[in-house]
């Protein structure tokens, strides 16, 4: 809806860096989101992933972050946090207790995916980086059958294949965060698509409360 009714409006936008200094904003539209989240998503489903599959996603948020997620909701496919503050192993014990079978992360974060090997290659089948790969990186995962993508070659991975978009439910899982709890091993909490309507349904009041919108 937003993209029909605001295509041209700012919607995502990061600091460019310039000598090590952070700039001024550049700015992607909704319309311009959107067909970049329709391409990684066909790029997902490309790899064999399927409503319910699990998609893990590593990295500062940025607006490749909130493109992944997007693109993961579109199909079904649960997306999957992974983050340092829940302690060293911690990243390698998501991967395998949601049975992670992409993962996407920021440049700098993806040799700590590495370092799951060969555990997490149980599951783990694909890797995107949001920036650059290089040559030792790919080395490395094709030693476990892996493969790993910068962010712009797997946004034409599918090329001009589509497809159909999976009739999601509220009840549906939408995310699965992991948290320290108290004791033990990271736990894993189901967060269903109602959970969210239920979140944006309560800012969307509380805005009109206050009449702002």
């Amino acid at each position: 809806m937003a993209v029909e009714k605001y295509p041209n409006n700012r919607m995502l936008g990061h600091r460019a860096i310039v000598d090590g200094k952070a700039g001024a904003y550049v700015w992607r539209t909704y319309k311009e989101v959107f067909d970049i989240a329709n391409k990684i998503g066909n790029s997902i489903r490309s790899c064999g992933l399927t409503k319910g599959s699990r998609c893990g996603i590593y990295g500062a948020n940025s607006p490749e972050w909130i493109i992944t997620m997007e693109a993961c909701n579109a199909h079904g496919v649960y997306c999957v946090p992974l983050y340092d503050t829940l302690g060293a192993g911690a990243i390698e014990f998501i991967l395998c207790h949601a049975e992670v079978e992409i993962a996407f992360a920021e440049e700098k974060k993806v040799a700590e995916l590495l370092k799951t090997f060969p555990k997490s290659t149980e599951f783990l089948k694909t890797i995107v980086s949001f920036g650059k790969v290089t040559q030792e990186q790919k080395e490395e995962v094709s030693k476990y059958g892996l493969s790993i993508y910068s962010w712009d070659e797997f946004i034409s991975l599918a090329g001009d294949q589509e497809f159909d978009l999976p009739v999601n439910q509220r009840t549906d899982i939408c995310t699965i965060m992991y948290t320290s709890g108290t004791t033990g091993d990271p736990k894993g909490v189901l967060i269903s698509n109602a959970s969210i309507i239920c979140l944006i349904a309560g800012v969307d009041r509380l805005l009109n409360s206050v009449n702002e919108r």
